[in-house]
């Protein structure tokens, strides 16, 4: 395999890498809080040792490969969608909502479905408990859960008072944030809100930021540029088996 097929190969690995990411947008276009995603990709340059002809240009002697950098994340804020449930709540600017993350440790959510276990703990939809500014969960008193409301900095309240304040953390880098692939988000050097910074909007959660024709346009493309570089390859092919076949002759 020469130089030209390993550079195409690159290409077409990186178009994979694009389709697999637009793919998973599209899934996820209906999921509360969850943020498209986008590939980042670099130029990797080698030099070729051995060129055919000491006379070319020093540029002609590199190879330019793609090379699959990182994924990053669209931070821009989804849509308020109503549910009607006073419960669920969205983040009005920045933030996550801090979670017991399965196995232990911490982990980041934007989806803001809330319902209270049967051990009476504030936890989401997946049955994460949510934590509060402490990084503590949250109990609510059996008799108090019918009145059970969250107000716009946070804070958890029933009839008889403050229960706690939801804890919601600010990353000063969220490219640095790393998807867990079940509806959680990983993360360090965050920053707790306090109750002045803390914005909250209850009776629904944050949709998905994913624009379905923007993610169908994508893989319309990513398809047309996959035949251009299957045609190139062909093209690759043929011109390899004529130059074999006069060389055959030759001989």
């Amino acid at each position: 395999m020469d130089i030209s097929s390993y550079i195409l190969l690159s290409h077409e690995q990186a178009l994979r890498r694009r389709l697999d990411i637009a793919a998973n947008n599209m899934t996820n276009s209906n999921t509360a809080g969850f943020r498209k995603e986008r590939p980042v990709f670099h130029e990797y340059v080698e030099r070729m040792d051995r060129a055919p002809g000491d006379d070319m240009p020093r540029d002609s002697r590199n190879a330019s490969f793609v090379q699959d950098y990182r994924a990053t994340q669209d931070n821009r804020q989804g849509e308020f969608q109503a549910t009607g449930n006073p419960l669920d709540v969205m983040i009005d600017g920045p933030g996550w909502f801090a979670v017991e993350a399965p196995g232990g440790g911490t982990a980041y959510t934007r989806a803001g479905f809330i319902k209270v276990n049967e051990a009476g703990e504030l936890v989401t939809s997946g049955g994460q408990r949510i934590l509060d500014e402490g990084g503590g969960p949250i109990a609510v008193p059996p008799d108090d859960r019918a009145s059970l409301s969250i107000a716009p900095d946070g804070t958890v309240s029933t009839i008889t008072g403050p229960l706690g304040r939801i804890g919601v953390t600010a990353f000063d880098d969220e490219s640095a944030l790393v998807p867990r692939g079940d509806g959680l988000t990983d993360g360090t050097d965050g920053r707790v809100l306090d109750a002045a910074e803390t914005k909250i909007k209850s009776g629904g959660v944050e949709s998905s930021n994913v624009q379905p024709i923007v993610e169908t346009t994508e893989l319309v493309d990513i398809l047309r540029t996959y035949q251009s570089s299957m045609r190139m390859t062909a093209a690759l092919d043929d011109m390899r088996r004529r130059a074999i076949e006069r060389l055959s002759r030759l001989g």
